[in-house]
């Protein structure tokens, strides 16, 4: 791959990242928010400082609309895109990093093992998340810390600066890398992802060269083609997600504040001991409902960037 190729994917991995990660924020603030250790607290308070005399010792989590609401009503509008600026700061470099590892990755590989392969894409998707994830940990740690950061209206947010500070003289530059080993468990999505994608957009391709197989010119991509890869991003995100997703609530519940998780096993035991298995799942919908639009996005932009800039 030539350096301008590596460029060009690096480019195009970052605007797509960002196009998802502004235009999905609010529901990702949600997920985070259902996924945390502290809902029922935080629910708790909500629901007493409404009802006179109301006790309540232990609540179920609510649902995502419900959450929102209560978002909403307590901390304003302003409080769903608590986290943005970290995530546009990470997800440009993240994606890139991303991207360019797992193209540079497969080219490499293609030329080992049986070219485009199931065990191509597996391991270049493999490998290009463990990059990605050990370059840019810190930031997404302190984006979940600011989501989780619940404030009255008119009361002053913490900003980015001061959580920085708080998990340094918390933990130290260790603090920064909470959660990683839960990351590195979700690595297992995005391979499979990747994997159902690309075979996917393989089929879609080899369907187009057939159609078109009679025609003197090769034929450039039409709306239809960018249709399609949305789709496949999307049918291959929901199968990834769905399976994959318990990791989500161990992630988020290991960077938290002062919280009594310490490792990724430790916390897969806990969470379903004191909460049940259920709570492995919870903001599951959410979280589908911001990825399958979110990854739709990225994955047509980035494609469209690439071949904007080739073409």
């Amino acid at each position: 791959m030539s350096q301008r190729d590596t460029l060009v994917h690096l480019f195009a991995g970052g605007c797509g990242g960002t196009v998802g990660a502004i235009l999905t924020c609010p529901l990702e603030v949600v997920k985070t928010r259902l996924q945390s250790s502290s809902i029922t607290v935080y629910v708790s308070e909500v629901q007493l400082s409404t009802v006179n005399g109301a006790s309540v010792a232990r609540m179920s989590p609510p649902g995502p609309l419900h959450c929102l609401k209560l978002i909403l009503e307590k901390e304003g509008p302003r409080s769903l895109f608590r986290g943005l600026g970290p995530n546009l700061v990470g997800v440009a470099p993240s994606r890139a990093i991303y991207f360019a590892a797992y193209s540079t990755a497969k080219e490499k590989l293609n030329s080992v093992l049986e070219p485009d392969s199931t065990q191509v894409h597996m391991v270049s998707a493999g490998m290009a998340g463990f990059t990605a994830i050990t370059a840019t940990n810190p930031i997404w740690l302190i984006k979940t810390r600011l989501q989780l950061d619940a404030r009255n209206k008119g009361e002053r947010r913490m900003s980015a600066f001061e959580c920085v500070r708080r998990v340094y003289r918390a933990d130290g530059l260790r603090g920064f890398y909470r959660g990683m080993s839960a990351s590195y468990a979700g690595i297992s999505e995005t391979v499979i992802h990747f994997v159902i994608y690309e075979n996917i957009k393989r089929r879609l391709l080899e369907t187009k060269a057939t159609q078109n197989m009679d025609e003197e010119e090769e034929a450039s991509k039409d709306a239809s083609d960018f249709v399609g890869m949305m789709l496949a991003a999307a049918t291959s995100k929901t199968c990834a997600t769905t399976i994959a997703y318990p990791h989500e609530v161990i992630r988020t519940r290991l960077r938290e504040e002062g919280t009594k998780y310490r490792s990724f096993f430790q916390t897969l035991t806990t969470v379903p001991k004191e909460e049940g298995y259920r709570a492995l799942y919870r903001g599951l919908t959410t979280h589908l409902v911001r990825q399958i639009p979110n990854t739709a996005i990225m994955m047509c932009t980035y494609e469209l960037v690439v071949y904007l800039l080739n073409g």
